[in-house]
């Protein structure tokens, strides 16, 4: 199946469920994009897990998904994606005319917002692009991917961990046959899944902590981690363009509700 085939594959019964990241399906409603990667929200893997646990998260994917036929059982995620940059960036202030490479849509909305100026490159010329200087940074991939392919070498002043990016991975199947098992089944899949995200983070993030290690070690990288404050001012710019994207259907407005209270109870934005 295609990628972003597998949500009415499993409607019609083809599959059972899939492992995807929810943006996938952003064309059918802008909620699901806004949800899968609210740019600038999280700060960790933690905070997203429990904004799905305890604040409303797990009741609203279900609310976005259950008229398409899945449940969802529950999300993970790669992790908090690093920054990679050839000049230092201590905070907000210094992304004004930064020229970054980044994808298109909310996460170039979100820079772009905050005075960068984004550029469209593909993943296969972001490292000739930092080393020809045509960029000046890029929003690529977690840390241990960026330094297993060398774009530290030609960009030294990485932001660790990251202030951006960090994808909704959900795991979800066939609402029918969802309800279908007995309740302990149930209970069986919801925590297995726990179990699973809780397992892909721990793991993704001991390859970000070494490759800090051995980064650093070498000693020609100046690893930057934002404060508090200003990955809060960040993500209070971000949430002006998740507000754009609000105004697009009734559940990517739902999504925007639910969030940014979520965020204003957490004490998160500003």
């Amino acid at each position: 199946m295609a990628h972003n085939e597998t949500q009415d594959a499993i409607a019609g019964g083809i599959l059972d469920g899939h492992i995807t990241d929810t943006s996938y399906f952003a064309g059918k409603d802008p909620a699901f994009g806004l949800i899968a990667n609210p740019v600038g929200a999280w700060s960790s893997p933690d905070e997203m897990f429990d904004f799905m646990a305890d604040g409303g998260g797990k009741e609203l994917m279900n609310e976005l998904l259950e008229p398409y036929g899945l449940h969802f059982i529950g999300a993970t995620t790669p992790g908090l994606e690093a920054f990679v940059s050839k000049v230092e960036l201590k905070g907000v202030d210094d992304l004004n005319g930064l020229k970054l490479r980044a994808p298109e849509g909310l996460v170039q909305q979100v820079f772009a917002a905050a005075g960068a100026a984004p550029v469209n490159l593909p993943g296969s010329e972001v490292f000739t692009g930092l080393d020809k200087g045509v960029i000046d940074a890029a929003d690529y991939s977690v840390f241990s991917t960026n330094h297993a392919q060398g774009l530290h070498d030609v960009a030294p002043y990485p932001v660790y961990p990251g202030f951006h990016s960090m994808p909704l991975v959900e795991i979800s199947m066939n609402k029918d046959k969802w309800e279908s098992l007995p309740p302990e089944l149930q209970t069986v899949l919801e925590e297995s899944v726990a179990e699973f995200s809780r397992s892909q983070v721990e793991a993704l993030a001991e390859n970000d902590l070494k490759a800090v290690e051995e980064a650093k070690a070498g000693g020609k990288i100046t690893v930057i981690d934002w404060p508090a404050e200003e990955r809060a001012k960040f993500r209070t710019i971000a949430m002006g363009e998740w507000e754009k994207v609000a105004e697009r259907s009734e559940n990517a407005q739902r999504v925007y509700d639910v969030l940014t209270s979520y965020l204003k109870e957490q004490g998160l934005v500003q």
